[in-house]
């Protein structure tokens, strides 16, 4: 009769799991929502043109509106990859559940 508190045991460690691997966006201070790209080279390019100043900045600050999301704060994800930049991302829950896309690595907990 061993198989019961191995089973307990068992379940317990997939709750814990479950748990430790909920993440989540987190917008920056001052901000309710986080901005979700297509992927990460139209993060770059958005990240690039807002670096230059003037005229180009303010292009990045217009294209940026058109090719994001916007995601409500602490909306729950699914990490599918991260790199030293950010995190490709699935939402998996609220309006906006199945939607895939980049997050910075700053909007991600």
């Amino acid at each position: 009769m061993k198989s019961k508190p191995l089973w307990i045991g068992a379940v317990l460690t997939v709750a814990a799991i479950a748990m430790g691997c909920s993440h989540r966006v987190v917008a920056t201070p001052g901000e309710h929502t986080v901005k979700l790209y297509r992927d990460e080279a139209t993060f770059e390019k958005i990240k690039d043109l807002k670096r230059q100043g003037g005229p180009m900045a303010m292009l990045g600050q217009v294209g940026e509106g058109f090719v994001t999301k916007e995601l409500d704060n602490h909306t729950p994800i699914r990490i599918i990859s991260q790199d030293s930049e950010g995190a490709q991302v699935e939402v998996t829950d609220g309006p906006d559940k199945g939607v895939q896309g980049f997050v910075p690595k700053a909007n991600v907990s």
